[in-house]
Order: C-alpha cells, then structure tokens, then sequence
C-alpha cells in the first residue's frame, strides 16, 4: 500500500506538471511624449569638399570637303545687237450698258 501511494503520488505530479500553464505577458503601458521647450540652435555643419571636375570632351574629327561642282559654259562674245521692246497698245475701250 505505501507503493500505491507513493506511484498515485508521482503520477499526479507528473500530470499536473505536464499541463500547459499560460504564459502572462506584461504590456507596457504607452509612453507618451510630451515636447518642450526649443533648446539653444547647434552649430552649423562644415562645408562639403567640392566634387570632382569632369573631363574634357574629344574634338569631333573634321568634315570631309565636298565635291566641285561643274564648270559652266563660256557666255558669247557680245555684239552690237539692240532689242526693243515695244509697249502695248492702247487698252480696249470698255463695253457700254
């Protein structure tokens, strides 16, 4: 009999130590921020170094020269020849009504 308890005895702690316990968990409460006062301006930043110049672009290579256009003909040699123009005729009377 002092077997029998004692095995009760260990079953029943094993089996309450087997149980799933849940875990408590302690939410923070929200912290809250409240601003203030404006504190004194900082210094200002140092300057940046300068950046890099780029390079130089390459110069283009020259064009090629075109072709020479053909040589005309030599004009004739002038002689006395005059041309007259006439002036047109008086202009057609207008047709009556």
């Amino acid at each position: 009999m002092n077997r029998s308890i004692l095995i009760s005895a260990l079953f029943v702690a094993l089996s309450l130590s087997a149980c799933d316990k849940p875990t408590v968990v302690n939410v923070p409460a929200d912290t809250v921020v409240v601003p203030g006062p404006a504190g004194p301006a900082g210094e200002p930043g140092k300057t940046g170094n300068q950046g890099n110049t780029g390079n130089n672009g390459v110069k283009g290579e020259a064009g090629t020269t075109g072709d020479t256009g053909v040589k005309g003909d030599t004009g004739k040699t002038g002689n006395s020849t005059t041309v007259i123009v006439t002036p047109p005729a008086e202009p057609a009377p207008a047709p009556a009504n």
